[in-house]
């Protein structure tokens, strides 16, 4: 194995050479596919290190016994240096039992890496667009879009991580009825600037204090002249410019969260170049969309519906309950045919896509990905498209719902929980669940000081990694690889957990999955934390061992790569890794 080689990457090359080396011999036939072969840790650590089922899934296409096989496979295997045993298990599964010098070595490899440890080649450079936040131009960053901001981002960073070629993108939501609402109640600030008593902010219009510099701003642009002018006349005007301030502030919110974007892609602007018109004739062409009569509302009936014929998307062929216009009966388009066009957009400029939506999006991806994958095949290259669904969280204090933010008028707004708690905890928080499963976020636990509060333990191991280092130092010890056989089985468990973390990050970004990296990380964390806390019993197990330089000098050496793995994890979650706490 060499420095720079990950033990897992190092044990996969050894048993695709065992694979080859039986193929020379006649003893598996040539050509068969090894694309489903693993190795990985098995799940009972009892079992050994590590586990291939090479034997089970090349067993059936080899035509051959899986034990048999197993038993070839495990010969070949048994005779590397570090592998201590191999067992065979079950029908064919193979375990593998790692010499303690293969661990020791890895040490060296996470040294030699550094920030690297733990990045990958997997994705070849595939360009993957993923759509994230996209809240709509309509005032500050609140929770409902902190969730999927900081899934989304983190997604973003372990993709590229795993080396693929990452496009962030934002739509910008600029051409609905929302953004004549905007312009409205910031025609209304922009006569309260100008000195008019506006009273009580009327029923529909947006309430928060946030659009009083939007007013203020427009007041000394353009004086009074838009005072006494017919809505007509002043509304594309305040609508552009409340747009362009309402996005300055939402990237300025995102800012406070370390999130960023590459695109920011604008509705009106797609629909001004004819995008939806063009989907429309592709899917029209296909027999995708057909000129037809919506079903009248189930259950109550409503007096003035009447049936009008619009162009429907044949979402009934693909699972939905009935199919759904693109357009409306004014002409204008509706969300979904809009949303159409924006991904074949996006289509243009990426091999995959991956949306990063709110839960309350769940009866649109079904429909969504099936034009999206109708359309890709007309361009001539089929894109994988995901949609990842992101629950609410609920903002709590002390265990009762938080107040709302002052700022916004009805909602906490994320410059408020960045302020309070700080980026690191309220983007860590969002990842410590599945983005499926529902959140509460309580402003009193996030900070705790506990085990139980999984920012705090992760931080709290290498701000403790970082003291010993500081303090050895300054006692003249340094850490150094030249000693590591003196580590023993305690210290080795550690380098076991810190070794997943190449093939965590592959596994995670292959699932799309970024919040697996912070439970790895706090596995890694409660692995350290106990592994020091041995010394409060056993002097002899403490990383400065007074009467032995060598161990501790090798115990230093470990102390400082469990740190680096820790900060490289931290790093894809756009988490700072403190010195000290």
């Amino acid at each position: 194995m060499s420095q720079t080689q990950t033990i897992h990457a190092a044990f996969a090359a050894h048993v695709h050479d065992a694979l080859r080396s039986l193929e020379a011999e006649g003893v598996l036939p040539s050509g068969l596919s090894f694309a489903n072969v693993t190795v990985e840790p098995p799940r009972d650590p009892a079992h050994g290190d590590l586990a291939t089922n090479a034997a089970m899934v090349l067993a059936k296409p080899a035509k051959t016994n899986p034990r048999q096989l197993a038993e070839a496979i495990a010969a070949k295997l048994g005779q590397l240096p570090e592998i201590s045993s191999t067992e065979i298990a079950g029908p064919g599964f193979i375990n593998l039992r790692v010499a303690d010098g293969a661990w020791r070595a890895e040490l060296g490899a996470i040294a030699e890496l550094g920030a690297d440890y733990g990045r990958s080649a997997m994705g070849g450079g595939q360009a993957v667009n993923i759509e994230y936040v996209s809240a709509n131009p309509t005032g500050p960053m609140h929770m409902g879009h902190c969730r999927g901001a900081v899934v989304g981002d983190a997604l973003a960073s372990l993709l590229e991580y795993a080396g693929y070629a990452v496009i962030r993108e934002y739509y910008v939501n600029d051409a609905g009825g929302q953004v004549d609402v905007l312009a409205r109640s910031a025609y209304l600030r922009y006569r309260e600037a100008l000195g008019e008593d506006i009273g009580a902010i009327p029923e529909g219009l947006y309430p928060g204090d946030y659009l009083k510099p939007v007013g203020e701003a427009l007041a000394k642009e353009l004086g009074n002249r838009f005072l006494e002018e017919d809505e007509a006349e002043w509304l594309p005007i305040f609508r552009a410019q409340s747009v362009a301030a309402m996005m300055d502030m939402i990237r300025a919110d995102l800012a406070l969260l370390g999130i960023r974007h590459d695109v920011f892609s604008s509705e009106a602007a797609l629909q001004a170049a004819g995008k939806p018109e063009e989907a429309e004739a592709w899917l029209r062409s296909h027999d995708l969309v057909y000129d037809g009569v919506l079903e009248a509302p189930k259950g109550k009936q409503i007096e003035d519906w009447e049936p009008v014929e619009l162009p429907l998307f044949r979402s009934t062929r693909f699972g939905d309950d009935q199919d759904r216009p693109i357009k409306k009966s004014d002409g204008k388009w509706t969300y979904f045919g809009a949303d159409l066009a924006y991904h074949m957009q996006k289509a243009e400029n990426a091999d995959a896509l991956i949306d990063i939506w709110g839960a309350d999006h769940a009866g649109t991806v079904k429909r969504i990905k099936a034009a999206v994958s109708a359309l890709s095949e007309g361009q001539g290259k089929p894109i994988p498209f995901d949609v990842k669904l992101v629950q609410m969280v609920q903002l709590l204090r002390d265990g009762q719902p938080a107040k709302m933010s002052k700022r916004s008028g009805n909602f906490v707004t994320i410059a408020d929980m960045v302020e309070e708690v700080g980026k690191d905890v309220v983007r860590f928080t969002m990842l410590t669940r599945k983005p499926e499963a529902q959140m509460d976020f309580d402003f009193a636990k996030v900070v705790e000081a506990s085990k139980d509060n999984p920012v705090f333990y992760v931080q709290y191991a290498h701000a403790r990694i970082r003291s010993i280092l500081r303090k050895s130092e300054a006692e003249g010890l340094t850490p150094s690889p030249d000693t590591l056989d003196l580590l023993g089985a305690e210290e080795l468990a550690l380098v076991k957990q810190a070794a997943q973390f190449p093939r965590l990050v592959e596994a995670a970004a292959q699932a799309r999955e970024p919040h697996r990296i912070a439970f790895f990380l706090y596995d890694l964390a409660a692995e350290f934390h106990a592994f020091w806390n041995l010394g409060n019993d056993n002097a002899q197990m403490r990383m400065l061992v007074s009467t032995n330089p060598e161990l501790t000098r090798a115990r230093l050496f470990l102390a400082e790569q469990i740190g680096q793995v820790i900060r490289n994890g931290l790093a894809l979650l756009g988490v700072d890794a403190v010195e000290e706490l």
